[in-house]
């Protein structure tokens, strides 16, 4: 019979252990929701640590049967084994009751299946079956269950404690990540229906792409178009700003209304009053009739002021002062006419800088600087570049009748240019392209002569490649091309969208292997 004394250290031994699984527990949680690896650590050490073995977690599946999800110590087909309806066997008939269930010998009670795991492949003495509840998630159920030798020097009333807040834990995590799936789900539809959007309204209003960079700027278009606050449209010249303005009016309640368009460059000071404001007939030596000013015209529309740091001081005191009036008054009237505008001002400067150097209005700024929207550069949507030449070549062919396309090195050497100019440069250059060309298709070679400026040396390139298909159609003459017949850039770009496969770069530069070899040594290239 076994002394108090030892009895004390059994008891100490198990305590010990049971700390040191909480602990290990514990630690796992902290990690992360990886429910794969820390349930199945939760099993181990329940194993290893208590002698709880053969753990397992039983969760409903897809087909509405309950299913071992987790578990330590059985085999993949002992797991698949492991399916279970409600009411069926001992798993089966706690999934059902929601109660805690011990089979002390399994040998001898009737609800136990040995589905999973055969008597065979358990220790010949008695072992003992639990099975406990997991608290509900999503309003499914779910048990954990484990054998256990039934003859130990441990209490079965501290493994269905330690099991119970285990179970309870599991419960937890399950919860969470299920939370988390469906947060992450609904995140995603949310991004899916914001891409399809804000993708839909670039086509809408005319604006290609679809790079987060553009998205983001149309986004927040979007978000103030109907707020009756100035907006400022800011970017590089050839950005698009114009086009940014007419996107925020036709989403805007104001779309039906008039757009009038401001070139601030163009206005004269001895003529902005007539032109803004209007006049009666005979407020001066010349006026006939009536005139309606832009500020009446945009009345319940939108008026766009482009390149709004090109008026004079004196020009924005008057500009201000209407627009916070919400009035104007004709030359040649004494009545003020109410006007109800929304305002967008486009500029390619650093107004605020202005502001402090005294060249801009600071009023005038901070009513402007309400709603600021920045749109990126080209530099900053690269992968919109194929899509602006394919709108562009499509344009342009059916404006001038022509039929050129370009192929996919051509258009993958223009998106790897920078184009200081913006949109506006790109599209100027495929205008001169589709106007300059003689021939369907062309290849990164023709692009970069007719980015140097060079036309009369692609010009002449497309002369000798006629020339060369000549040549070739007779076998008894041998092509032959000079080494200065391409660029050290050319040949380096060919190289590097074909990562250094010299074959494919001569075949796409329309030389032979042996050529590119001879020109990549004189030309010094590594």
């Amino acid at each position: 019979m076994a002394s108090a004394s030892d009895n004390d250290l059994t008891l100490g031994f198990w305590r010990s252990q049971e700390m040191l699984l909480l602990k290990s527990v514990m630690a796992l949680v902290g990690r992360g929701l990886e429910l794969d690896v820390v349930i199945r650590e939760i099993l181990h050490l329940l194993s290893e640590l208590l002698g709880l073995n053969r753990g397992r977690v039983v969760l409903p599946d897809e087909k509405g049967r309950f299913a071992i999800r987790y578990a330590y110590g059985l085999t993949p087909e002992e797991i698949a084994r492991g399916v279970y309806e409600l009411g069926e066997g001992v798993t089966g008939t706690v999934l059902r009751n929601r109660q805690l269930i011990v089979v002390q010998d399994i040998d001898d009670d009737p609800l136990f299946l040995g589905r999973a795991v055969s008597r065979a492949h358990l220790p010949q003495e008695k072992v003992a079956f639990i099975v406990m509840p997991i608290g509900g998630f999503r309003n499914e159920a779910g048990v954990i269950a484990c054998h256990r030798l039934r003859h130990r020097n441990r209490e079965l009333a501290d493994d269905i404690t330690i099991l119970q807040i285990v179970s309870s834990l599991i419960s937890q995590l399950l919860q969470l990540k299920a939370a988390v799936e469906e947060q992450n789900q609904a995140l995603q539809q949310q991004n899916v229906l914001l891409v399809q959007a804000l993708e839909s309204a670039t086509i809408r209003y005319g604006i290609v792409g679809h790079s987060p960079a553009l998205l983001q700027a149309i986004s927040a278009l979007e978000r103030v178009s109907d707020s009756p606050s100035p907006v400022l449209i800011l970017g590089r010249s050839g950005t698009g700003k114009e086009l940014f303005a007419r996107a925020l009016h036709l989403a805007s309640s104001r779309r039906e209304h008039p757009f009038i368009k401001i070139n601030c460059a163009a206005i004269v000071q001895s003529t902005f009053d007539m032109e803004f404001f209007g006049y009666e007939r005979g407020a001066f030596q010349g006026a006939r009739e009536k005139h309606i000013g832009l500020l009446e015209q945009a009345n319940t529309g939108t008026i766009l002021f482009d390149n709004i740091d090109e008026l004079s001081l004196n020009i924005q005191g008057k500009l201000i002062r209407s627009i916070e009036a919400a009035s104007i008054n004709r030359i040649g009237s004494r009545s003020r006419i109410p006007i109800n505008i929304r305002v967008v001002a486009t500029s390619t400067q650093d107004l605020q800088r202005l502001t402090e150097e005294k060249a801009f209005r600071y009023d005038l700024f901070y009513h402007l600087n309400i709603i600021p929207v920045r749109l990126p550069s080209l530099v900053h949507r690269k992968e919109d570049i194929p899509l602006l030449v394919e709108y562009f070549l499509n344009q342009f062919n059916q404006r001038h009748d022509r039929s050129i396309s370009l192929s996919p090195d051509a258009v993958h050497y223009l998106t790897e240019q920078n184009w200081p100019g913006e949109i506006r440069q790109l599209s100027s250059f495929l205008e001169r392209t589709v106007l300059l060309s003689t021939k369907c298709i062309l290849k990164m070679r023709d692009i970069h002569l007719l980015l140097k400026g060079d036309s009369e040396a692609f010009l002449q390139i497309d002369q000798n490649r006629n020339e060369r298909q000549e040549v070739r159609s007779n076998p008894s003459i041998r092509p032959y091309e000079s080494v200065l017949s391409h660029s050290k850039e050319e040949i380096l770009n060919a190289l590097k969208i074909n990562r250094g496969n010299k074959s494919r770069a001569a075949k796409m530069l329309g030389i032979t292997y042996r050529q590119i070899c001879y020109r990549i040594k004189k030309l010094s290239i590594s």
